[in-house]
């Protein structure tokens, strides 16, 4: 059974997840502040996190921070904090994902399901389905599922990126993350190159690149594969 323990101060929150989490078969733990969350997490070792940022005691961002000096565990947050820059902050510290109060419930639920997903399956994919395509990562093979002859070509910078999005499905990815890892460190700021690579392998395997079904945007934040 899936651990996942929830830091937040707001008891009607605390007992709605409990409620919703463990009717989904979850073990459920909860903390009202980062004191009491970080001792949860080093005693119990949960195998997810459900944060709040806006704690008494300590700024959730932190908290993360001292979370990753120690554990890889997975962590959604959930935070009032609306802004585009919170959420950098938070994923830049190590946050998975982010979802923004109010929410909904069905929406948590949906974010908890993808990072579980990835927990159950412990080597990354080496063929991918990417809507009409199959993408074989080993390879680098691109091709229609139902045509193997129609080929995508892709270049190395392409493939770095789409391999990054594929291997975490559902997975918001965050622009600092991607500059580093396809283009490295000295490339944080240029966001516009995100913009342009995205736009291009949309383009090769969306049925409609203006409106894109799996090779998602969060705005201001990252990107995301959605199987």
């Amino acid at each position: 059974m899936t651990r996942i323990l929830i830091i937040d101060d707001e008891p009607q929150i605390l007992r709605a997840l409990r409620i919703n989490l463990t009717a989904r078969q979850y073990e459920v733990t909860t903390a009202a502040d980062a004191t009491h969350g970080l001792r949860e997490a080093e005693h119990s070792h949960p195998d997810l996190i459900v944060l709040d940022l806006g704690l008494p005691d300590l700024d959730g961002v932190e908290v993360i921070r001292k979370l990753r000096t120690w554990s890889p565990v997975p962590i959604v947050v959930l935070s009032g904090r609306g802004g585009s820059q919170e959420k950098v902050a938070a994923l830049d510290a190590g946050a998975d994902d982010y979802v923004t109060k109010p929410f909904s419930v069905d929406e948590l639920l949906a974010r908890v399901r993808a990072v579980t997903r990835r927990l159950a399956a412990p080597d990354a994919p080496v063929v991918v389905e990417l809507g009409d395509y199959t993408v074989d990562l080993e390879r680098h093979v691109a091709h229609r599922t139902e045509d193997p002859e129609t080929t995508v070509r892709l270049t190395p910078t392409e493939w770095k990126l789409l391999a990054l999005l594929v291997t975490n499905p559902g997975k918001l990815v965050s622009q600092r993350q991607l500059l580093q890892d396809v283009w490295g460190p000295t490339y944080l700021t240029e966001s516009h190159y995100l913009r342009q690579y995205m736009a291009q392998l949309r383009r090769k395997f969306e049925t409609d690149p203006s409106r894109p079904r799996h090779l998602l945007t969060d705005a201001g934040m990252g990107y995301r594969f959605q199987p």
